[in-house]
């Protein structure tokens, strides 16, 4: 049986301990071993490997020894309660194996969880569970989280649901992390709110999600815009010593400018234009943004503009002149224009 969208959703929140297997393949390993875990701890509980109750099992030490898995589904535990034999990273050449375990299966033995990478239609390991009248097969693709996938991890983590803004940061956050990383920054904020009865906020969230990659870049921005020439160059230094090069320093300007640009040039000025932006701006990045459009102006951003284009060209050019050096000389040159 073949088990897709809201079904397969619910059946790893809740999956039937009376089925024979149950295979979870997809790309991307992350996501794959997310709903493993979800599932396996649905199924054996926190406890379940200190208790032995879930047996982990390679598909390379299957291969070298078949018996193992039949082993496992048979073997019985110290202690009461529901039993797991997990197949971690099967292919279609253990489809035979598996599929005489499962002929093999009886009530009352371990139930069988296996994970694979991406299988095909054809697939001769999806063929054994689809075709096995009492196993389940879920394939896990790159679709963003629903709305529903949000609230769900929400309450899983007692978190009360928040108000639009906030559910709105929640989905960004959802759609550029991994999987494995939204989760976390969830438990964190979680944690973050224990024994606080104050509705979640988007400050709670900033505090608790993972820091983007151009930080420091946006450090140097914020000096630019704001017209502190004077603190650029040790910026810039640093920035450098840690491995960023004038090409993604330029590329993050030209976001950057680009985006204050959209914001200024709304009809119904920047508090109007920056609900434009994609991905939204929340709380006070968001604040921020409007605050630098409305000091720039669409005139002098359009030539902010002009001027990194122009040294873009340049990086990317066969210019000898040092590109740290182009870089710098621009970025003083828009620090100095935003006093005017």
């Amino acid at each position: 049986m073949k088990l897709t969208g809201t079904a397969a959703h619910n059946y790893f929140r809740q999956p039937d301990p009376s089925h024979t297997a149950l295979l979870i393949f997809g790309a991307d390993p992350m996501r794959v071993a997310d709903k493993r875990q979800q599932v396996i701890n649905a199924l054996v509980g926190a406890q379940g490997e200190e208790e032995m109750r879930l047996t982990r099992i390679n598909a390379a030490d299957l291969r070298k020894d078949p018996a193992l898995l039949d082993d496992a589904i048979k073997a019985q535990g110290f202690f009461p309660g529901h039993r797991v034999a997990f197949v971690e990273d099967a292919t279609d050449g253990l489809s035979k194996v598996i599929a005489a375990a499962l002929a093999d299966w009886q009530s009352g033995d371990a139930q069988v969880v296996i994970t694979a990478g991406q299988l095909t239609a054809k697939s001769a390991l999806r063929k054994v569970v689809e075709a096995h009248r009492n196993a389940v097969s879920i394939g896990l693709y790159d679709d963003p989280p629903t709305v529903a996938d949000v609230e769900q991890a929400l309450t899983d983590a007692g978190i009360a649901q928040p108000d639009r803004d906030v559910m709105e940061m929640l989905m960004s956050l959802a759609h550029t992390l991994e999987p494995g990383d939204f989760r976390q920054t969830i438990e964190k904020v979680s944690l973050y709110k224990l024994d606080d009865e104050t509705p979640l906020n988007i400050e709670d969230v900033v505090a608790n999600a993972p820091q983007s990659a151009e930080v420091d870049v946006d450090d140097v921005l914020e000096v630019v815009t704001t017209g502190q020439a004077d603190r650029l160059g040790p910026l810039l230094r640093n920035l450098y010593a840690q491995g960023v090069t004038p090409v993604t320093l330029s590329i993050g300007a030209m976001r950057h400018f680009r985006r204050l640009h959209v914001v200024a040039s709304d009809p119904g000025g920047p508090a109007a234009g920056v609900g434009r932006l994609r991905p939204p701006a929340f709380g006070p990045r968001r604040d921020k943004i409007v605050r630098q459009a409305s000091h720039w102006g669409r005139d002098r951003l359009e030539k902010a503009l002009t001027a990194l284009t122009d040294v873009d060209l340049q990086l990317r050019s066969a210019n000898t002149a040092p590109p740290n050096a182009l870089m710098e000389r621009v970025l003083i040159r828009l620090a100095m224009m935003a006093r005017r």
